[in-house]
């Protein structure tokens, strides 16, 4: 079968090339074409765009890049129609995709969305229009399943990829990768700024503020693959910080607090039961934008919102200041409080439903083209 995959970001990156190993498994036959990143062109296949290339952040950052957008969607319409797959299969990357996936279901291609857009977070309007563009969704939520349910679309639960994507990985020896990233013997905090330019140079700045109360302790930039360490180079300007670029798993592995961007990273620090304090500050208009958009939600971490109460503190645009930051990471500090997240951290893996999402997701889509 020929596959056409389109993922827009780091982690649709990285769930896409589990994917794409899954359905190899099922079809020894399986082709590829992709919109998505260095870990599925790893798999094989041809890449027709890297995510790096089309990465817009915030409703103020997507209207100044509508014209490359346009482009974007124009390209990826006429290698659809020159590749002719089998599947379209959609994953995440909600502005892109349903657009495509509009266009594709009245040109008569199959289409699977793959982690659902967040419609459950703002505009559920577009459930109407997932109802009618999308054949099949594979969501990896449980209150997304629930969710679906109450607007009459069923959906298939199949548990979180990152458990998959963690548990499956080699082994760190810490020792080794202390000694690899000239890394001293202090507990590291790790900081999650995010991968896009704009977000990074808005958190980074604040968390690196706390360096110099904290010297019995040190401090690690995850460097995101999609920028280069010129990048972060400016911000480091203290011997107490460290930089490590594209072992982000490796890090949280051996990690003793961390700061996170809101994103699928509060998730991965919560799975390698790692105590965290989640952060987020946009533009004034997109965060203006935003707030009159998600009304229905209380919480913008995806640990909060899998276990429905707040587990990790968010710190949310004028809340991210260098003072309330401070005073939740002493709280992450103290051991009555880790004990209680660790408690809470296990409790969130076991609502995610176990191992193999991408194994289930994988037989569901071609036992449904071999029908």
């Amino acid at each position: 079968m020929k596959y056409y995959i389109i993922a827009g970001e780091a982690s649709g990156d990285l769930h896409g090339s589990n994917l794409m190993k899954a359905l190899k498994n099922e079809d020894s036959q399986a082709e590829f074409q992709f919109w998505g990143g260095d870990l599925m062109q790893a798999v094989g296949g041809t890449l027709v765009k890297h995510f790096k290339e089309r990465s817009f952040m915030g409703f103020a950052e997507v209207i100044m890049n509508l014209s490359a957008i346009f482009k974007d969607i124009d390209l990826c319409k006429t290698d659809i129609q020159s590749y002719q797959p089998d599947v379209i299969i959609f994953i995440d990357n909600s502005g892109f995709n349903l657009r495509i996936a509009k266009w594709a279901k009245q040109q008569g291609f199959k289409t699977n969305y793959y982690i659902s857009p967040q419609v459950w977070a703002s505009r559920a309007g577009r459930v109407k229009h997932i109802k009618r563009d999308i054949d099949a969704m594979y969501v990896i939520l449980p209150f997304v399943e629930t969710f679906y349910k109450t607007h009459n679309y069923p959906v298939n639960f199949v548990g979180h990829p990152l458990i998959d994507a963690i548990s499956g990985r080699d082994q760190v020896d810490e020792a080794t990768f202390r000694a690899e990233y000239e890394l001293s013997e202090k507990p590291i905090i790790a900081l999650l700024p995010g991968s896009r330019k704009q977000e990074i140079s808005k958190m980074l700045s604040v968390m690196l503020s706390l360096v110099e109360d904290y010297p019995t302790y040190q401090f690690v930039i995850a460097g995101a693959p999609s920028q280069d360490y010129e990048f972060y180079k400016p911000f480091i300007k203290n011997a107490n910080v460290h930089y490590i670029a594209n072992k982000t798993y490796d890090l949280l592995s051996v990690s003793y607090a961390a700061l996170v961007t809101s994103g699928t990273a509060t998730l991965e620090a919560a799975l390698f039961k790692v105590p965290e304090v989640v952060c987020y500050k946009g533009s004034w208009l997109s965060y203006q934008i935003g707030k009159r958009l998600i009304k229905h939600i209380s919480y913008i971490s995806l640990v909060n919102l899998i276990m429905d109460k707040e587990v990790v503190t968010e710190l949310i645009q004028d809340a991210f200041t260098r003072k309330n930051l401070k005073l939740e990471l002493d709280k992450i500090l103290d051991k009555s409080t880790r004990k209680t997240l660790f408690l809470e951290y296990y409790e969130l893996e076991k609502k995610l439903g176990g191992k193999g999402a991408s194994a289930k997701t994988a037989q569901l889509i071609y036992k449904s083209l071999i029908r």
